[in-house]
This record gives C-alpha cells, structure tokens and sequence, in this order.
C-alpha cells in the first residue's frame, strides 16, 4: 500500500519507539536526527513517492506548516495520509529524555517549548486517518480518530 505516516508530536513522546515496534519491517523511516539536513530529508522523501515506497516521517512536525511540507506532495503522488498524534505529560517526558544519552538528550527547555508550540494535526491538514497515541510502560494505546469528531 501507498502510505506516508506522519507522527507529531514532543520529544520523548514514543515516535521513534512506536515506528521500531511497528512498521520497522514495513515503512521506510525518515528522520532528521538521522538524516541531518532538509536537503537529504527531501532527496529520501521524493525517492519514497517515486518508488511507492510506504514510509514513516519521525519527526516532531509540531505545527501544521511543519506537516505540510509532507503532507501535499504524498496527497499529490497519491498515497494514503496518516497522522499520529502522540500524547505525554511533560513530566514524563522529562523523565524519558534524562534517561537518554549523547545527542539524543534535548534540553528541558526544548521540551518545555516543544509543547507550547505543538498543535495536534487536525483533519483540515489532508490526513485520511488520524491516530490518537499514549504511551504506556508495557506499549501503546492508539484509538483511531473518527472524522465527525
């Protein structure tokens, strides 16, 4: 299936670890941690929409101009468009951050500001499924999200 899945969301809140769990044998994973620059972020993404390679955006994608980037050229090549929004207290993000190590550890003030800046992605954005994401211990709950709502 034609599918480009776009999580948003803090971080610490679960994205990388709900694409591990997931659709690691599935979706190809785009990432800027990874990638480093929107340049080969782009180069990957198009790669993807010409291959009809299904794929997952990691990253926070916290406003909807971040998600559109996205979202319109996946709606043009005519893949399926699904959001997860990811869901967590800032206490428990902090908590998961200071257990990460290196560069993966953001600043709490990052988080903090993570999640003032955040705006839930919202069916006006193109998506054709929205999934809500809480994470819990032993994994997550996702509860799709019904258009009339």
């Amino acid at each position: 299936m034609m599918e480009m899945i776009l999580f948003s969301g803090i971080p610490a809140a679960g994205k990388s670890r709900l694409f591990k769990e997931r659709f690691v044998d599935t979706h190809l994973r785009i990432n800027l941690d990874m990638l480093r620059t929107r340049h080969r972020e782009s180069l990957l993404v198009n790669a993807c929409l010409e291959a009809k390679q299904p794929f997952v955006v990691d990253n926070t994608n916290l406003t909807p101009e971040h998600r559109a980037r996205y979202i319109a050229p996946a709606r043009a090549a005519r893949f399926r468009v699904v959001g997860y929004r990811f869901h967590i207290a800032l206490a428990e993000a902090i908590t998961r951050n200071a257990a990460r190590t290196g560069r993966a550890m953001v600043p709490e003030h990052a988080l903090r500001s993570a999640l003032r800046q955040w705006q839930p992605p919202d069916w006006a954005e193109g998506f054709d499924a929205l999934i809500e994401v809480w994470s819990e211990d032993d994994g997550f709950q996702l509860l799709e999200i019904d258009r009339a709502q």
